[in-house]
């Protein structure tokens, strides 16, 4: 599919989500909401929510390093809102990826390698989501007692590190299955420092809950703009569902998923669908804000990264 129709088709998608997420509710009552908010707890929200970028792109920086990018963690989280900027125009939540293994890597090998560390940063985040997501799942929608529900999360956690320190001592086996002059070798070989060190991805997991409870308390926050207020295990339950669905490749911004998303979810706490809407344009709108100071980022320091042609 050419550049120019995917895009074409990812807008009217983006459109027909957002049209079938309002197509019972009238924008008056949605407006009328918004308008009599107190504002105070969305820009709460908003610092927050950068606050919860930060330590993200504190976490890709852990990651990074080892693989040879050192830099300093303030240029890794400039580049983490760089990122954000272009999930706003790019789909789902991915687009910003490329971005920044581009503006990282200054050849070939070493973009796909940068690729390679935003790639254990995501599966670190969404290892935390679906821990957080279960866990909060269980304690919200099941008469379990705290400690049955504890043991659950603990038996999710349990398991995804277990899956991660498997996936890296398999790292030196696939190098020995492979014909000396592979080129994938070389490649592979530069992902061994996550196996000699396999405390870096627990350390990474345990900055992603961080990330990931940060993200769920500032909805939360910003939904007492309009008087919807939750505990704590309601948000940890819905936000990373909704988290979860906006990272599928089907709308531009996760917009429009997002809102059916919350209408959905948070109908099971009795939130009407008038607030739930609102609340997610509310989630969307800081993500706009955030995404547009990473672009002013961008423009600060766009200076060409030099292109390195790699031997073959």
């Amino acid at each position: 599919m050419p550049p120019w129709l995917s895009l074409v088709v990812r807008t009217a998608i983006t459109v027909g989500l957002m049209a079938y997420a309002v197509r019972d509710v009238k924008w008056s009552e949605i407006g009328g909401q918004l308008a009599a908010g107190t504002w105070g707890w969305w820009l709460a929200g908003l610092v927050g929510s950068a606050a919860v970028q930060v330590v993200a792109g504190m976490r890709w920086a852990a990651l990074a390093r080892p693989l040879g990018f050192d830099r300093p963690r303030r240029f890794f989280i400039w580049r983490f809102f760089e990122g954000m900027f272009f999930n706003l125009c790019l789909p789902s939540s991915i687009g910003g990826d490329v971005i920044k293994a581009y503006r990282v890597g200054d050849s070939t090998s070493r973009r796909l390698l940068a690729g390679c560390s935003i790639l254990a940063d995501r599966l670190t985040g969404l290892a935390a989501l679906g821990v957080l997501a279960c866990t909060a799942l269980a304690a919200s929608r099941t008469a379990l007692s705290w400690i049955a529900v504890t043991a659950i999360g603990t038996a999710v956690l349990a398991a995804v590190l277990g899956g991660f320190w498997i996936g890296t001592r398999c790292l030196d086996r696939i190098l020995c299955l492979l014909p000396p002059e592979h080129a994938a070798r070389r490649f592979i070989a530069q992902l061994l420092p996550y196996q000699e060190r396999p405390m870096l991805l627990v350390t990474a997991v345990g900055w992603s809950f961080i990330v990931q409870m940060g993200g769920a308390l500032v909805v939360g926050v910003m939904a007492r703009t309009l008087g919807v207020d939750l505990g704590p295990v309601a948000w940890f339950s819905v936000v990373p569902l909704v988290a979860l669905m906006t990272v599928l490749p089907v709308s531009i911004g996760g917009f429009g998923v997002r809102e059916n998303a919350m209408k959905s979810l948070l109908a099971h706490y009795g939130v009407a669908e008038e607030k739930a809407i609102a609340v997610a344009l509310l989630w969307s709108l800081s993500g706009v804000v955030i995404g547009l100071v990473g672009g002013l980022l961008f423009v600060a320091d766009r200076k060409a990264t030099a292109i390195h042609v790699d031997p073959a």
